[in-house]
This record gives C-alpha cells, sequence and structure tokens, in this order.
C-alpha cells in the first residue's frame, strides 16, 4: 500500500506531468533520462516484465509527442508522463541511492500506473506491432505548411 507521502509525491509528478508535456525540450529530457535509467537493467531481471512494459511506456510517450499515436486518451498520458518523471526523480519517496530499496517504491508507482493504463498500452503495443509490419508505409506526421498572416486593414464607416 503506498504512504501518505508517496501519495503526495506522486501527486506532485502528475501536476508537474501536465506542465511538462507542454514544453517539448523538457518531456524530450525526462525520457532520455528514463531510457538511459533502464538501458542499465536486464529483461532477465526479476524486473524484466516491468522493464518491458517500462520501456513500451515510454515509447507510448514518445510517439504521443512525436504525434504519431494519438489515441491515446490525455489522462492516461499524464499518467504515463508522471510515472516516468516519478521513475527519474532522485528524490522520491525512498532515494534512489539507497542500493535496491530505492528503486522498491518506483516499482510500486509504475506497477500501479502500468494497471491502471493496461488497455491504452496494449492498444499503442498493438498499433506499434502493426506500425512495424507495414512498414513499406510511412507512419503519417503533422506536415509542416506556409502560412500567410492576415493584418486586419482600417475600415472606413463614414
Amino acid at each position: 500500500m503506498k504512504s501518505k507521502k508517496e501519495c503526495r509525491i506522486f501527486e506532485r509528478a502528475r501536476k508537474v506531468a501536465e506542465q511538462t508535456l507542454r514544453d517539448p525540450e523538457k518531456i524530450r529530457n525526462v525520457i532520455d533520462t528514463a531510457l538511459h535509467m533502464v538501458g542499465s537493467a536486464s529483461s532477465s531481471s526479476p524486473f524484466g516484465e516491468l522493464t518491458d512494459k517500462f520501456q513500451a511506456l515510454i515509447r507510448l510517450v514518445r510517439a504521443y509527442i512525436n504525434r504519431q499515436y494519438r489515441v491515446v486518451p490525455w489522462q492516461s498520458v499524464i499518467l504515463a508522463v508522471a510515472a516516468l518523471i516519478y521513475f527519474v526523480n532522485p528524490f522520491d519517496a525512498l532515494a534512489d541511492f539507497l542500493p535496491l530499496v530505492g528503486f522498491f517504491d518506483d516499482a510500486a508507482v509504475l506497477t500501479a500506473v502500468l494497471a491502471s493504463i493496461n488497455q491504452d498500452l496494449n492498444e499503442f503495443l498493438e498499433w506499434e506491432k502493426n506500425a512495424a509490419q507495414n512498414s513499406t508505409e510511412p507512419i503519417p506526421r503533422v506536415v509542416d505548411a506556409d502560412f500567410e498572416e492576415v493584418k486586419e486593414e482600417a475600415v472606413d464607416n463614414g
């Protein structure tokens, strides 16, 4: 069961997640840091399945911010980013610099988030699988377009 301190820290991470999603540089830094941290974990470790799901969660957030995959509820994206922020924050409920112990609260929070967005994550994994099979067709991206500024001209009403 999560302590009150863990709940407060995660709630703060959720609020920060909303702000972070609006800043492309910040969200990319969080993703890069999470990838670096999870890259050292082996999928054959006791946390192997959790590591695989966490990597999928990171790919989901990356695909969302790159506008490749947007069919995910906003609340699920917020929870995913909050989990990433909680994971990369070295000063969460149990400090990660404490050998092994510090990662148990990260695993607990991550497990709770993965359970709550499991359906959305599975749909993303299915989309990802289909996109890989149909790799001859490019994934739709946002197209840059030229625009022309329209200036309002003074109208003479007299």
